[in-house]
């Protein structure tokens, strides 16, 4: 069964993007299929796939309004190693033109449904807002993946989102759950950047995740040549670590497959 995550923090410049797409990579480098949506109307999630958002015919704007069927707007990301729900600029406007439609909160979870056994995996790029559109992401998901900066203002605003979380849980979608939280952009020489990894360790406990992005520039490198981390350094620390989330990830919700598959890789070695 197909298990749909949104990659949101209202915050921007967190890599909300940046691991929505190395994620993804991460992910169908294990085999998943796996489906990227970018919701956010930068279209950078596009861009860092190796797709040119000024190209496309069709995106999520297409979508949330009824202009076309979701099979029509879906790409191959090739390069990057999973499949592409394009965004840009256009997202704007269906921000706006979505408050005049009627059920306007469950237009993606609807569109979802007619391709949801084509996937293992679907994830979500949001914007860095609490807009009509993360509204959307959160209605269609299972679980929310949090990243955050370890720096002075990380928790700011966190609040805010968990409360959305909490209401659209109460009013729209009851199997919404916080996936997790990431530290990100990580410099362990940083006091700070520790005494707030100790800080969301202290609140979150096991809904933080291990895994800790550290800044890498390879990392950082990665989107200019629209690709993933992982297809443009594997050996880089950023590719390691994203790797390592997606184990994480597959350990959390099946860890009696990634324990067979792990004995599996060990009796062939």
């Amino acid at each position: 069964m197909v298990h749909i995550i949104a990659v949101t923090n209202q915050k921007g410049g967190v890599g909300k993007t940046t691991t929505s797409v190395n994620l993804a990579a991460s992910l169908s480098d294990t085999g998943r299929r796996v489906l990227l949506i970018d919701l956010d109307a930068q279209g950078n999630a596009t861009m860092g796939s190796g797709v040119d958002k000024h190209e496309v015919e069709l995106t999520g704007y297409d979508l949330l309004l009824g202009h076309a069927d979701i099979r029509d707007i879906i790409l191959d990301a090739e390069e990057a190693g999973y499949q592409l729900l394009p965004g840009n600029s256009d997202l704007t406007a269906a921000e706006v033109e979505l408050l005049e439609k009627g059920d306007r909160e469950r237009r993606l979870r609807a569109a979802l449904t007619y391709v949801q056994n084509d996937y293992d995996l679907i994830i979500i790029d949001c914007p860095p807002s609490l807009s009509m559109l993360t509204v959307n992401a959160l209605a269609a998901a299972h679980g929310v993946l949090i990243p955050i900066q370890c720096e002075y203002y990380a928790l700011e605003g966190l609040s805010a989102l968990l409360n959305t979380v909490e209401s659209v849980r109460a009013s729209i979608n009851p199997e919404l759950d916080i996936e997790g939280l990431l530290r990100t952009m990580y410099d362990a020489r940083n006091n700070l950047s520790n005494d707030v990894s100790a800080q969301l360790q202290e609140h979150f406990g096991e809904k933080l995740y291990r895994t800790i992005i550290p800044r890498n520039v390879r990392l950082a490198e990665a989107p200019s040549h629209g690709l993933p981390v992982l297809r443009y350094d594997k050996g880089s620390r950023g590719a390691t670590s994203y790797l390592a989330l997606a184990g994480e990830y597959l350990r959390r919700h099946a860890p009696v497959a990634v324990e067979q598959e792990d004995e599996t890789r060990a009796d062939i070695a």
